[in-house]
């Protein structure tokens, strides 16, 4: 029996409402959401962050005119973040789409009553619904010894079975660049094979996908705005977490950077600029 835990209290102990009222010109606090003043200009930061993940977005043509979306919310920095992205840009847009923050609560690691409202303040005055979804985080068919991958995959399978009972399209995920890189790499050095964190991949014959918004920008440039923000960052303390090979894999990425600056968006782009004549695998099946 695992005990159960509460989660970590906030990162950021600044009340992060102060702040978000005035990015979001927002005349009334969470009790109205829509009633807006007149658009703001971004700090130049965050405008340059909400460029990175538009950018992202329309190179693989993510989201479209009448998309209802959930956003799988872990309550870590970039889940927070990539919600206040597509928040913002839903603002100024020329197309609709629904956007649905739903955080899979796994039992063993409960929310604290002030976290709970903290997140149901952030995302309404996001204007964006949130949803709990309580569960096991070993689900009823887990055998196999469990690890990070087994909590991700049940994870998605709940999103899944929730996304076709409200009838989304397509759910987004908070990885960014660093994640997808250190995935690449991870599959490489642990699995022997080249594989990698789609930026968007289909599922059931299309009728649902998962997207990845902020595949082209950096993890700092999503701690800056985090921090910038105080937004009310919660983790819990698994006993997986350090279990992972991504730990060890991310400082060799950061040494890459360090002889090559811009090594991260070269790796990023060698995904889409495959010379498969060179790839033994791929030539000597023809």
């Amino acid at each position: 029996m695992v005990e159960i835990k509460h989660y970590a209290e906030s990162l950021v102990k600044e009340d992060f409402r102060p702040k978000l009222k005035e990015l979001l010109g927002l005349k009334l606090l969470a009790d109205n959401p829509e009633e807006t003043a007149k658009k703001v200009n971004l700090p130049p930061r965050i405008d340059k962050f909400i460029k990175g993940v538009g950018k992202g977005i329309n190179s693989l043509e993510m989201i479209k005119d009448g998309d209802h979306i959930l956003i799988g919310i872990s309550g870590g920095k970039d889940s927070l973040t990539l919600a206040l992205a597509l928040a913002l840009r839903k603002r100024h847009l020329p197309i609709d789409y629904k956007l649905e923050a739903v955080q899979v609560l796994w039992s063993e690691y409960p929310m604290t009553a002030a976290q709970t409202q903290d997140f149901e303040d952030y995302f309404a005055m996001l204007g964006i619904k949130y949803t709990q979804l309580p569960a096991s985080m070993y689900g009823p068919k887990i055998k196999k010894r469990f690890s990070c991958y087994i909590c991700s995959r049940n994870r998605k399978r709940i999103l899944f079975d929730y996304a076709n009972e409200v009838g989304a399209n397509k759910i987004a995920f908070g990885h960014h660049l660093d994640d997808i890189i250190q995935t690449t790499l991870m599959n490489m050095v642990y699995g022997g094979q080249l594989a990698t964190m789609m930026p968007k991949q289909d599922f059931f014959g299309g009728d649902l996908q998962l997207i990845r918004p902020m595949c082209q920008c950096r993890e700092r440039q999503v701690m800056a705005i985090a921090h910038e923000l105080a937004l009310p960052v919660i983790s819990i303390a698994c006993p997986y977490r350090d279990d992972s090979g991504r730990m060890a894999i991310k400082p060799v990425i950061e040494q890459l950077e360090q002889i090559l600056p811009g090594a991260k968006e070269n790796m990023y782009k060698a995904l889409f600029n495959v010379k498969a004549e060179y790839l033994p695998g791929v030539s000597y099946k023809k």
